[in-house]
């Protein structure tokens, strides 16, 4: 425990920080419970986008015979910029995706095979999927690292800071009752010589 001075000032100081973390704690513990939610919630999305690829992978499949085939699909399906921004959740700086370009050179229809046109979609949809999985990641650590954080300061105040200032209280309420004890025990024993003495004198 702290070494505390045993005054009145020390014990209004105590008094005081007892209230700040009391009035401070239940804010903490409402920043958690968002957090934990919000957690949860891109969690579900993740795995959302996790089974929309392997979805559109097994749509892919029958296709991947046909890329095997002497064609530049590659060539079609250039990405050109992905553009994010910040976002905020529970005060939590997160990326959002604002949104996925490709740069979308037009096929010979004469040169190039039928299926081409469909297998760039579907290549392009696999990307787009895989960047916006990617940025729900990054929202994942942000927010985990905060909950972290948060967690770690509701425990400090609820098992450690609160219960050591309603001790520190507690010593300091029981030293000055003594101390008024003993200035009151001192006070009647002076007076009772006082009194003895003006009782010899008379």
């Amino acid at each position: 425990m702290a070494k505390i001075k045993h005054t009145k000032n020390e014990l209004k100081a105590q008094r005081d920080a007892l209230k700040r973390y009391q009035r401070y704690l239940p804010t903490l513990m409402l920043k958690k419970q968002q957090l934990q939610m919000e957690v949860r919630g891109v969690e579900a999305r993740i795995e959302e986008h996790r089974q929309r690829e392997t979805a559109l992978a097994d749509r892919l499949a029958p296709w991947v015979r046909l890329f095997s085939e002497p064609y530049d699909v590659a060539a079609l399906v250039r990405l050109r910029e992905v553009r994010t921004s910040i976002g905020n959740i529970a005060g939590v700086a997160i990326p959002l995706l604002e949104a996925v370009e490709f740069d979308r050179s037009l096929p010979d229809l004469f040169e190039t095979p039928p299926w081409v046109d469909d297998g760039r979609a579907v290549l392009e949809e696999m990307i787009r999927l895989r960047i916006e999985r990617r940025v729900l990641e990054e929202q994942l650590r942000a927010l985990r690292d905060e909950l972290r954080t948060t967690t770690q300061r509701v425990n400090l105040f609820e098992k450690v800071k609160i219960p050591e200032t309603k001790e520190h209280i507690r010593v300091i309420r029981i030293f000055l009752g003594d101390q008024m004890t003993a200035a009151v025990s001192r006070a009647k024993i002076a007076k009772g010589k006082s009194s003895e003495k003006t009782t010899a004198a008379g």
